[in-house]
């Protein structure tokens, strides 16, 4: 498997290095044979490039099997006429990752204040409120007088059609509950048609059980009682929102992985920012991005029928748990180690029988 590799800013290039640490150990514990390639992107490529993500690139990652993207400073990105492109953004939209896999479970041995809970929010990626992305040219928000500014929202058959599919075939492999989060008593034409869509799609699994909510209603819900949601299905913006929520309620937002998936290609993608004011103190958690590059198997492995990939995500999975369990983590969720430390411990794990075994 040949993953391209691009470290990012800020903590981007420590939990990028501490990810590829345990990556390596998954390779040689699972006779992988993972070939890591890495480019700068962000500051470093606009440095040396004079553009945040070099002319070529796009073709380099989709000549390989997957692609990592660590956190990139995207609020210093302004103007793209200057080279300065959002790294996340040019990918999701140039390679259709439409659907954004936002995991949240909690761990033995970290903080556990809303009781053992383990989700999957399905999140489109592709267009909704993100001015940035639902446009041919241009941008979606529009400065109509100093005062005044319109924000348009796309809302496609075709992308509600494609999120509704992957969220029911996900919940069919999990407990086979689907909820459908949305705002369509004030939303009525666009969040009319995406819940309608996910509700016939809904219907050709007779086994889900489903059941629809309100966005502001789920946010309450959710705090309430995680345990009771299983597969998430949302548009973009309140994906957004609702994933980086139910991260957090799992312990931290740094327990919470990311897979931007579409039809060809994915994108291993931690669920936080770049982080620079703790940026070279060894402070952060790597276990976003670690967890988020074990999806990045899974999905290779489910893609190409090779079941070692699979069995590798899954022991990444469990060595995180126990590292988490016996406190070898971060500070943030209750450990003492470093970034790198905290890589080392979990792939010493993984290469143990109590990693692969798990």
């Amino acid at each position: 498997m040949r993953i391209v590799v691009l470290p990012g800013d800020g903590i981007g290039p420590e939990i990028t290095a501490a990810t590829l640490t345990v990556l390596r150990a998954a390779s040689e514990q699972y006779a992988l044979n993972i070939n890591l390639e890495e480019h700068p992107v962000g500051h470093a490529s606009l440095e040396k490039f004079g553009a945040t993500v070099r002319p070529g690139l796009l073709e380099i990652v989709r000549s390989a099997d997957g692609l990592i993207l660590g956190p990139t400073a995207t609020a210093d990105f302004r103007d793209e006429n200057k080279g300065e492109v959002n790294p996340s953004k040019f990918f999701r939209k140039s390679l259709d990752l439409f659907a954004n896999l936002r995991p949240a479970r909690t761990y033995g041995g970290s903080p556990d204040r809303f009781g053992a809970f383990d989700l999957v929010v399905v999140r489109e990626n592709t267009e909704g409120f993100y001015a940035d992305r639902n446009m041919e040219q241009g941008n979606s928000e529009l400065l109509v007088t100093p005062d005044v500014v319109i924000s348009l929202r796309r809302i496609t058959r075709r992308c509600c059609e494609r999120i509704a599919q992957t969220a029911c075939k996900l919940a069919m492999r999990r407990r086979k509950h689907l909820t459908i989060v949305h705002k369509a008593n004030v939303l009525k034409v666009g969040d009319g048609m995406f819940l309608e869509i996910c509700r016939e799609a809904a219907r050709a699994y007779p086994e889900l059980v489903v059941e629809d909510i309100l966005v502001d209603a789920m946010m309450a819900h959710v705090v309430r009682q995680p345990q009771r949601f299983d597969v998430v299905v949302a548009t973009n913006m309140f994906g957004d929102i609702l994933s980086d929520l139910t991260a957090e309620l799992s312990g931290s937002l740094g327990l919470g992985g990311s897979l931007n998936v579409g039809a060809d290609y994915a994108m291993a993608q931690a669920a936080h920012g770049s982080a620079p004011d703790i940026a070279g103190r060894d402070l952060a958690n790597p276990i976003s991005l670690i967890l988020s590059a074990a999806l990045l198997l899974a999905w290779h492995g489910e893609r190409c029928g090779e079941a070692r990939f699979q069995s590798a995500a899954h022991g990444i999975e469990n060595a995180i748990a126990i590292a988490i369990q016996n406190g070898r983590v971060t500070r943030d969720v209750g450990g003492n180690l470093g970034t790198e430390a905290t890589a080392q411990a979990i792939a010493r794990i993984l290469r143990s029988d109590a990693g692969a075994c798990s």
